[in-house]
């Protein structure tokens, strides 16, 4: 005897998938487009050997089979029966505007003074702006500049290891206040 949830699924999934599948295969198709432009973007990489003997080109070109497999497995899958056992989504109905307008500021305030204030400190900026908008969106906007300076060294904290490990052990120059290296 089937458990009495499961008995309403099969219809309610049976529609879903009918309606959804020809947008899941368009779905794998745009994703094997995709993978091919990577391809072709990487094609016009240098394949000189650098360290650890790849090349700069190494990783772009992983990057576009590993999702040219995927697209064709989102493909493959949609033309044998689409997703099966879809759950309905647990997001909101709508968009959260505001919250996606915190984030859209932090990545454009990123990118905008990243050459001005350095790595460390847009990227603070950024993490800082981007934790109002998460919060926001879960309605717990915390505008009180004590979240302010917590987000800020949190993000200062997390932006600074990395710079580090760009600028001094891998010998990448990031944009930094200082001609150290080191802020």
């Amino acid at each position: 005897m089937a458990p009495a949830h499961s008995s309403h699924h099969p219809a309610r999934h049976s529609s879903h998938s009918s309606h959804s599948r020809p947008l899941q295969t368009l779905l794998g198709a745009g994703l094997a487009l995709l993978a091919l432009l990577l391809a072709w973007g990487a094609s016009a990489v240098s394949s000189e050997a650098g360290y650890g003997g790849v090349g700069p080109n190494f990783l772009p070109w992983l990057v576009s089979a590993a999702l040219l497999v995927c697209a064709l497995l989102c493909v493959l899958h949609a033309l044998t029966g689409g997703l099966r056992d879809l759950q309905a989504g647990s997001g909101a109905e709508r968009a959260h505007w505001q919250g996606f307008l915190w984030v859209s500021a932090a990545l454009l305030l990123n990118a905008l003074l990243i050459t001005t204030l350095g790595f460390i400190l847009s990227c603070a900026l950024c993490f800082v702006l981007s934790v109002r908008g998460f919060k926001s969106a879960e309605g717990q906007l915390d505008l009180r500049l004590r979240a302010w300076v917590k987000d800020g060294l949190i993000g200062v904290a997390v932006a600074a290891p990395v710079f580090w490990m760009f600028t001094q052990l891998l010998a990448i120059n990031l944009p930094g206040l200082t001609r150290t290296g080191w802020l």
